[in-house]
């Protein structure tokens, strides 16, 4: 058995793990994917909002020379601090039930041949990210091979006409950068002005290009049908089509709670967030702990972030050190 399953090795899984190696445990993280995964399906140029200080872990340093890091910079240092700690990381294995146990929990696997396995554990905390699970539309033609809810570098629309679903950093930064490639670009956004959460730094030039009329911004304004060639937008009261070769659908993500559910965790009926013990991340299901993500809002999933998130493996490592159980070998 082990004493300590980790699911999700993006960046507060890693940073669960790390807490728990100090303490002398020495936990096994599952991951469906590769290693900070989400970070790993940003845009390739992407430059965070934070600083590095707050995104690192483990007291390891986030040594770069500029002021905000980039995403390349981010894959560098979490490698780096995994195989610093010498971490146990089962990578392309995906976890797909968790069952409840006299004494802890059983936890099936299924890997990217499909093969399957389980392990026990007496603890398991659920860090797994909302990447996977984009905010979909609902809309007729969303699944047109032209519609995309990721985005990752502005080449392969150079010179095609985009519609961006969205108005918030992704769909910003993603105009920007499809605007230098030769793109005509048209921003499609619900809200009736530009968003307060754009980049101090980015914000200002998005709406130079606005104001010009480089980068097409309707306000107010909703796309109710994808077509192979044109979009179909309600602006205001009118209807409207519009010629199009790709959407990308910035619409955000949500994270996925179906292993919480599947154990009986409980939710907070107002925001769909589990219900914790707030100073030690444990759900309502003796040993289950969620770190992360996933912890948050239903309606909100940007609320908990690296630099917030980070802090829960160490309240967890915590919350299992108070127990005073040997390490299990």
């Amino acid at each position: 058995m082990e004493q300590v399953i980790i699911i999700g090795a993006g960046p507060c899984g890693l940073s669960a793990a790390v807490a728990m190696e100090r303490a002398g445990f020495s936990p096994l993280i599952i991951e469906k994917n590769c290693i900070v995964h989400s970070i790993y399906l940003y845009p390739t140029y992407l430059q965070f909002f934070s600083t590095p200080e707050l995104l690192e872990i483990g007291d390891y340093p986030f040594t770069t020379p500029h002021e905000k890091p980039y995403r390349q910079e981010a894959l560098v240092y979490y490698r780096e601090v995994a195989r610093r700690e010498k971490l146990r990381i089962r990578s392309y294995e995906e976890v797909v039930a968790i069952e409840r146990l006299d004494i802890g929990f059983q936890v099936h696997t299924r890997d990217q041949f499909g093969n399957d396995a389980a392990y026990t554990a007496r603890y398991v905390v659920v860090a797994t990210g909302y990447f996977d699970h984009p905010n979909m539309l609902g809309i007729p033609g969303e699944e047109l091979p032209k519609v995309t809810h990721y985005y990752k570098e502005a080449h392969p629309y150079s010179g095609t006409k985009v519609a961006i679903i969205g108005g918030n950093n992704s769909a910003v930064d993603a105009a920007m950068d499809l605007l230098r490639v030769g793109a005509e670009v048209t921003v499609v956004y619900r809200g009736n002005h530009f968003s307060a959460n754009i980049k101090p730094w980015v914000r200002p030039i998005f709406e130079s290009m606005v104001n010009k009329g480089r980068i097409q911004m309707w306000f107010d304004a909703h796309v109710e049908q994808i077509e192979e060639h044109s979009v179909v937008v309600r602006r205001g009261t009118d209807r409207v089509t519009l010629e199009n070769d790709f959407v990308l659908a910035l619409t955000g993500f949500r994270p996925d709670r179906q292993l919480l559910n599947s154990l009986g965790v409980e939710f907070h009926e107002e925001t769909g967030a589990p219900i914790l013990h707030s100073d030690t991340m444990e759900t309502n299901i003796e040993g289950l702990y969620v770190a992360g993500v996933v912890a948050s809002s239903k309606y909100d999933a940007n609320e908990i972030f690296i630099e917030s998130g980070r802090m829960h493996g160490i309240a967890i490592t915590k919350h299992i050190c108070s127990k005073n159980e040997p390490p299990i070998e």
